[in-house]
């Protein structure tokens, strides 16, 4: 019974003090915001297994520790077959419960908008160590590592990546959208993300472009600046740089 009661309480203060910070700031993209849910969720879960695991190690620590001088053997250990049985079952459940949610209703969230057109397409490659942009159809490209990556807030936007054929593996993740996938040498990749909220880099470094994918001397480096604007501020942003 004391260890049970330690569980629980650990347990409980345990979701209360994850829930009640704000570890990563607020997602600013719709798939963002599902990722996050599906991240508490997941951690919500684990936080009772986690929490039994540190509380039965302690417990026998504590309560079966060599007292003194005196060694003898312990009394003889046997299954406890219906605790085997029910641990087995729930977890099984939980592992199961989880695959269908966040797991798979997950990859469909992040899919549902394949079939649709976007309202901007960004064709990325990375090479060692920065990455370079092209905004599909409207002229304008972006090379220099200083350069800001300027995107339209309230817009869906298709991330089409890649790397150059004798370069190596990166990844491309943006924090502050919470989405990220590889950039293979000779394959593409993409991904879509529908922005919620305007923001720039100088006030949130979350708003990045950040190398995921140990690549070299200069990983560490290759990371560009983003800036989410209004639609009719990244029109005009759009304008200028093509002319």
């Amino acid at each position: 019974m004391t260890a049970a009661f330690i569980w629980i309480l650990l347990t409980i203060i345990s979701e209360v003090l994850f829930l009640s910070f704000d570890i990563f700031g607020d997602a600013v993209t719709e798939q963002g915001v599902f990722i996050d849910e599906a991240f508490v969720l997941l951690v919500v879960l684990a936080i009772p297994i986690f929490t039994f695991v540190i509380t039965t190690l302690g417990y026998v620590l504590v309560k079966f520790r060599a007292k003194g001088d005196e060694l003898e053997d312990s009394a003889p250990v046997r299954t406890h077959d219906k605790w085997a049985r029910s641990w087995l079952v729930w977890t099984t459940v939980l592992c199961l419960v989880v695959i269908v949610h966040p797991g798979y209703t997950g990859l469909l969230e992040l899919r549902k908008t394949n079939a649709e057109e976007p309202d901007l397409t960004v064709n990325v490659t990375g090479r060692r160590w920065q990455w370079s942009y092209e905004y599909e159809g409207r002229g304008v490209q972006l090379f220099a590592m200083d350069e800001m990556l300027i995107l339209p807030n309230d817009s869906l936007i298709r991330f089409i990546i890649t790397s150059e054929d004798q370069d190596v593996i990166h990844s491309f993740w943006i924090p502050a959208f919470r989405m990220k996938i590889d950039a293979v040498p000779g394959l593409t990749t993409y991904f879509d993300v529908n922005t919620l909220e305007i923001g720039h880099f100088n006030d949130d470094v979350n708003f990045r472009v950040q190398c995921a994918e140990l690549c070299g001397t200069d990983h560490s480096l290759m990371f560009t600046r983003i800036a989410v604007v209004e639609r009719a501020e990244f029109e005009q942003w759009i304008a200028e740089k093509a002319a």
